[in-house]
């Protein structure tokens, strides 16, 4: 049962007879006439159970991106209701528009519809649809709250996609300029042709030419099918945010350049292989197809930041778990100097070995602006400390490039297309 405000109006009527004949009886009486009219209204209020309350499934979205809640709502009573309704979601759902104001006769029905703006990835959950029924007076309601499920799944949202037509035109010119390469690491045999001046001795194909009047070559082109696998890191240093404001998280920022990476080595006939983790394994994702980028969003919708340290032996394990073949590994984790020199340098020499390794960081911008402000003492200190926490970042650098590891430091904008420019030079350089 719920009040509207017309019930304590009617309360203050009751000042009427009081101040006309003052006495504690007239007081209670007019008490007593106030709740028998409630419970009267009360009892001929519709019955807001004889609703039937239904819920369309909800397409998925990203986040950010609108989706729509189809509410079908059926009165299976025998007297017309006019009620409000309200479609509740958990707050991250960003629900807009989820009060309805509902009419119906007698079998009657309708569809009541709620945007939703998810503000977190993940799938986010439908609390349940309260009905309010007014009384013939509009004093007393009757209330009912059904749990009618329903969710929400929002996926990262890819901003990076902008640059991925820009990529695959560089791509489309390497694979035609690359037709042309001589034999070496990453490459594969493509056709044969006449040799001209200029043409590498080691690329003459001396079998064919034996059987021509002319000296013919081997042409080669990088070879396809090759390895990516991206290594996400959850742990502690990807909670953090960079930039102003509120900042944009780690986790998502570096989500973001594995998916540009991903869609763009998958337009290039490689297999992207996929892990995450932390502490323990979070995710994991074999694949060489297409869509590789949509199961990606899948698998990291559901993925947050865990306030522990990396388990990079159990996160390399898992790297050599999907196989021995050789590959380009991208770690994609904070370059933070005590958390690489802790978990990820005891471990690097069994990636580098086997795998060409790129560490893809996602710089705060805000760490620069501070070294370079002066204006006061206390600016003047943020800034020493901020000087000293870029040092130690490029000490760390410098450290993990005379390892053999390829070292992106960018910011969140910027990232996602430096890590892709860097595998385009990579291919091109027939590294891979």
């Amino acid at each position: 049962m719920a009040l509207t405000g017309r019930l304590p109006l009617l309360l203050l009527l009751g000042i009427v007879p009081v101040v006309l004949r003052p006495s504690m009886g007239t007081v209670w009486l007019w008490l007593l006439t106030v709740a028998l009219v409630g419970a009267l209204d009360w009892w001929r209020a519709p019955r807001p159970a004889t609703l039937s309350l239904a819920r369309r499934p909800v397409p998925t979205t990203r986040l950010g991106q609108p989706a729509e809640s189809a509410l079908t709502v059926v009165n299976d009573g025998a007297r017309r209701i006019d009620a409000l309704l309200r479609d509740a979601w958990q707050p991250s759902a960003g629900a807009t528009g989820n009060r309805h104001r509902v009419r119906l006769a007698a079998g009657e029905r309708a569809v009541l519809r709620t945007t939703l703006l998810p503000r977190r990835r993940g799938d986010l959950q439908a609390v349940g649809v309260t009905v309010r029924a007014r009384g013939p007076l509009g004093l007393v309601c009757r209330q009912w709250t059904a749990p009618v499920p329903g969710a929400v799944r929002s996926l990262p949202p890819f901003d990076s996609r902008k640059h991925l037509p820009s990529r695959l035109a560089r791509l489309r010119d390497l694979d035609g300029r690359s037709a042309v390469r001589v034999r070496g690491q990453g490459t594969e045999f493509d056709s044969l042709r006449e040799y001209v001046r200029g043409d590498d001795v080691r690329s003459i194909d001396w079998r064919a030419s034996a059987r021509n009047r002319t000296v013919v070559v081997r042409t080669w082109q990088p070879e396809r099918d090759r390895r990516v696998v991206l290594v996400l890191d959850t742990s502690r240093t990807s909670a953090g945010r960079v930039g102003s404001g509120d900042g944009v998280p780690r986790l998502d920022s570096a989500m973001d350049a594995a998916l540009l990476l991903a869609a763009l080595a998958a337009r290039a006939g490689d297999r992207v292989d996929f892990v995450a983790g932390d502490r323990r394994v979070r995710a994991r994702l074999r694949s060489h197809t297409l869509d590789v980028s949509a199961r990606l969003q899948e698998q990291m919708a559901d993925l947050e930041p865990v306030i522990a340290e990396a388990d990079w032996p159990g996160l390399v394990a898992a790297i050599t778990g999907l196989g021995r073949q050789r590959a380009l590994v991208v770690l994609l984790t904070p370059l933070e100097p005590a958390a690489v020199e802790d978990g990820l340098l005891p471990v690097l020499a069994a990636l580098t070995a086997h795998h060409r390794v790129v560490l893809a960081s996602v710089r705060d911008p805000d760490l620069e602006s501070l070294a370079t402000a002066r204006g006061d003492l206390d600016e003047v200190y943020d800034a020493a400390a901020a000087e000293q926490a870029l040092a130690r970042r490029r000490r760390t650098a410098q450290l993990l490039v005379a390892l053999g590891v390829d070292v992106l430091d960018a910011d969140a904008e910027s990232l996602p297309p430096v890590l892709a420019d860097h595998y385009l030079a990579l291919k091109a350089r027939g590294l891979l």
